[in-house]
């Protein structure tokens, strides 16, 4: 048993040597498989005193020796952006432009490199949502992430991860392996009929908060250097996570001869919702999101609400129910066409300008919890209005990811108390330069010592 503790403690000596400057040297071993993904939500459990989730954990699980190592390195990390006043990238920045302080303390910048370094190896995670919601940008946007699936450098790696909690493809530099997965939810979420062999129509869950808590706990380790998250939802779990920011509700203006059946329907989805509660709020995301070194870009699907003054919401909700109402239509066969062209009748008449903005205001508050996620991490968020604008926002992303510089720095800190650190970034000379990049990190724990 002796000599098996010394090699062990003896390879935490040499790895720990080599995470000094040339910490980036990192070998083109395949990644470790990821173990049963998804269980680390198992083992959430909702604390209603401490209104938060908490980790339970059995003392009898038998966990493999290569599982409980961990190396840990002190360096701080983050993907910045910088931007002009015109909104134009910034490049040809050394290490010595940037000023870095945490908590108000000056950093010495110790790291740094640029976003489109071949030899800086990417770790990305497509999350893509394939329910009933985004099913009008569903085939574009496959092929738009293949377009992103194209762009990888060779020693980059991808997984795919569905609204199921799903890893239908661990990580991966397979281009063709890659694109038949994403191929798979196309036929999957288009196909019709179940009768003489054909299979039905199979949608996605709507489980995309689980699908992130999951990935950002389970997908990435020590080892990977540029962690980053693509994340394209509408965000309906919003309603079923704890502590939500809706609640399914009723519209102010209800016809009275319809009001006791509404009311009905409400009492029934609520209690319904409460049977589906996640364990997990979305504080828990977000603090889950800032201990994490991964940068997440948030891909709306739909018309943006979030922002806009009143009278803009109920502009763009009008917009947005003509065109759902005529893709609806033109997806549907002849003899249908008339029976959905009634119901689309009655429900227009339900759209007062009341109702319309109770809706709008309920969609913004959904996009701003989605658009918060990435702002934590240093990402930004994108609205896919129209399908095909998916290749554009997908090659927007690569081209941020590309054009950021890679900042790092050893604390002055030194404490592991787990506690939340505030970074401040800024380009010296240039106060008027905008930066985007991880505002905060969680220091280890006593544990991690």
């Amino acid at each position: 048993m002796q000599p098996k503790r010394s090699l062990i403690f003896g390879l935490i000596f040499l790895l720990t040597i080599g995470l000094c400057p040339t910490f980036l040297a990192q070998s083109s071993q395949p990644k470790k498989k990821i173990k049963d993904f998804g269980s680390s939500l198992k083992r959430l459990q909702w604390d209603p005193e401490k209104q938060t989730a908490v980790e339970v954990t059995t003392a009898a699980a038998n966990v493999d020796v290569d599982d409980v190592i961990r190396i840990n390195t002190t360096l701080v990390t983050s993907d910045v952006l910088v931007l002009d006043r015109q909104g134009h990238n910034v490049t040809g920045l050394t290490a010595e432009d940037f000023i870095v302080t945490e908590d108000g303390e000056p950093q010495k910048v110790s790291h740094f490199l640029l976003g489109d370094n071949p030899n800086v190896p990417r770790t990305i995670v497509l999350i893509i949502d394939y329910s009933g919601s985004q099913l009008p940008y569903i085939r574009t946007s496959v092929e738009a992430a293949k377009t992103l699936v194209d762009k990888l450098n060779p020693r980059d790696r991808m997984a795919l991860v569905t609204d199921d909690v799903e890893l239908i493809e661990d990580f991966t530099d397979d281009k063709k392996k890659l694109k038949k997965k994403l191929d798979s939810l196309v036929d999957k979420a288009t196909r019709h009929g179940g009768f003489f062999g054909f299979k039905e129509r199979q949608l996605g869950r709507s489980d995309q908060y689980s699908a992130l808590m999951a990935t950002l706990n389970e997908a990435f380790d020590d080892e990977d250097q540029r962690p980053i998250v693509v994340f394209q939802t509408d965000g309906d779990e919003a309603y079923r996570l704890r502590n939500p920011i809706v609640l399914p509700a009723l519209p102010p203006d209800v016809a009275p001869e319809i009001s006791a059946k509404a009311e009905q329907g409400l009492r029934d989805q609520l209690e319904e919702l409460e049977r589906l509660r996640k364990s997990f709020s979305l504080e828990d995301l977000y603090r889950t999101a800032e201990k994490s070194r991964a940068t997440i870009y948030t891909v709306i699907p739909g018309f943006r609400y979030m922002g806009l003054t009143p009278e803009q919401q109920v502009a763009q909700f009008q917009v947005e129910e003509e065109a759902r109402a005529a893709q609806l239509v033109s997806q549907l066969p002849a003899e249908r066409r008339k029976a959905i062209q009634k119901f689309i009748g009655v429900r227009k008449k339900m759209m007062t300008p009341a109702n319309m903005l109770f809706y709008s205001e309920r969609n913004a508050k959904i996009q701003s919890a989605l658009a918060m996620v990435a702002t934590l991490t240093g990402g930004w968020t994108d609205f896919l209005e129209k399908p095909s604008q998916a290749d554009e926002i997908y090659s927007r992303i690569f081209s941020d990811i590309n054009q950021r510089y890679i900042v790092g720095y050893y604390p002055t800190n030194k404490e592991f108390d787990g506690k939340r650190r505030k970074i401040r970034i800024e380009v010296r000379g240039h106060p008027d330069y905008q930066i985007s990049g991880r505002k905060s990190y969680y220091a280890p724990g006593p544990n991690n010592r």
